[in-house]
């Protein structure tokens, strides 16, 4: 007969294993996903490979808060789901051991992971996006190339096209430049010029643009005005360069948890009521999937019991399946919250409170060794919908 402590050591093992290999399969296809997204940026600029792995680990943390609750999901039901197909849990019935005496290793599974999720959510995000802000800068300023390709309109600069018959690529001298500059919104500006110059300060993340002997025709509403000058400077700033990594305000979800108490105590009171919604909703957020490696789990095993027999694959479908639903009740409720139908403890608290009660009702079939009659349970809920007459 197997001891209870070897049992529990072997269960904790297995089930780490295939927790740790999801979480990390599904971290990889995010990354691939990013990668193909800035393909264009990785081609063009002097970012290498290393550097946008750097950005996507510290992006990472936005990630892991939900992909550990699903990977502790699948790594009980994974496990339980093989114990069942190699009749393993049958004949741990047979000697003496039931439902509840397998209990501890998953159950400490799901605290390691709620552990985890919590000081991510508390702290891990903001050290990413601070370390993510600063690393773009860094990249804008010491790595991306400033070219211009002659008899090209070139775009690369976020409200700016330059045009130039010629272009040095040593010198950065241009011949015959054209630009348009549609950087302010209420006002557009043609700059027409014989000569110029490019060049850019890594140290200051600028770029610079030197016109010499040219004309301005600003237009703005239903004026036009032309100014000469003998030299024009155009100066950007070369964070933009990095296509996709726009560096804005903080939102709700890049802040640190003293950030977000100190808006929730009163100094958001001059903001919009949906920034203050969006606040509300993140600080429950962030004890709400922490809370959700707990839930999912006790909910994956009383499921893997009902579907023992069930092929690998086919489980992994289940289980997905479970947690999209998860997923879409948690979207929906965090949509409302931030429209401002619904509060947000009922927004992302309802999903924990939905599968908690689905997990208690799932242990108590389990551990008592009752038939879950599913036909029943379908036909109970069609004839609570109206879709099939009760039976006479």
């Amino acid at each position: 007969m197997i001891r209870p402590p070897l049992l529990q050591r072997e269960l904790f093992r297995e089930m780490l294993l295939i927790s740790g290999i999801c979480l990390g399969g599904f971290l990889c296809l995010i990354l691939l996903g990013r990668l193909l997204q800035l393909r264009d940026l990785f081609m063009a600029q002097g970012v290498t490979l290393l550097d946008l792995l750097k950005l996507f680990v510290f992006l990472s943390p936005l990630f892991l808060i939900l992909l550990i609750p699903v990977s502790c999901m699948m790594g009980l039901f994974l496990t339980f789901l093989r114990m069942g197909a190699d009749r393993e849990l049958i004949s741990l019935r047979a000697g003496g051991i039931s439902f509840w005496p397998l209990m501890p290793a998953p159950l400490l599974l799901c605290l390691c992971g709620t552990a985890l999720t919590l000081w991510i959510s508390l702290s891990g995000i903001s050290w990413g996006m601070d370390n993510f802000r600063q690393t773009v800068v860094e990249m804008a300023r010491h790595k991306t190339s400033v070219n211009i390709q002659p008899g090209v309109f070139n775009t690369s600069f976020p409200g700016l096209t330059v045009y130039a018959t010629q272009a040095d690529p040593g010198s950065g001298a241009l011949s015959d430049v054209f630009v348009l500059d549609s950087s302010k919104s209420e006002s557009s500006a043609t700059i027409v010029a014989p000569k110029g110059l490019i060049d850019s300060d890594v140290e200051q993340g600028q770029v610079f643009v030197l016109l010499e002997n040219g004309h301005i025709y600003r237009r703005q509403g239903e004026e036009l005005s032309v100014v000469s000058f003998d030299r024009y400077l155009l100066s950007l700033d070369m964070t933009k360069l990095l296509g996709g990594f726009e560096l804005k305000d903080k939102a709700p979800k890049e802040m640190s948890w003293e950030d977000l108490r100190t808006l929730a105590a009163g100094a958001y009171a001059d903001r919009s009521e949906h920034f203050q919604r969006r606040v509300q909703m993140e600080m429950h957020k962030r004890f709400s999937l922490p809370a959700a490696c707990l839930v999912l789990g006790l909910f994956a095993m009383p499921l893997a019991f009902f579907f023992q027999g069930m092929k690998r694959q086919f489980g992994l479908l289940v289980c997905l399946g479970a947690f999209f639903f998860y997923y879409v009740m948690l979207s929906a409720g965090m949509s409302l919250a931030e429209s401002g139908v619904v509060s947000a403890v009922l927004a992302l608290w309802t999903p924990n409170v939905v599968f908690l009660l689905a997990a208690a009702g799932g242990m108590w079939v389990v551990a008592g060794e009752r038939e879950a009659d599913f036909r029943s349970i379908g036909a109970w809920v069609m004839r609570a919908f109206g879709l099939r007459k009760a039976d006479s």
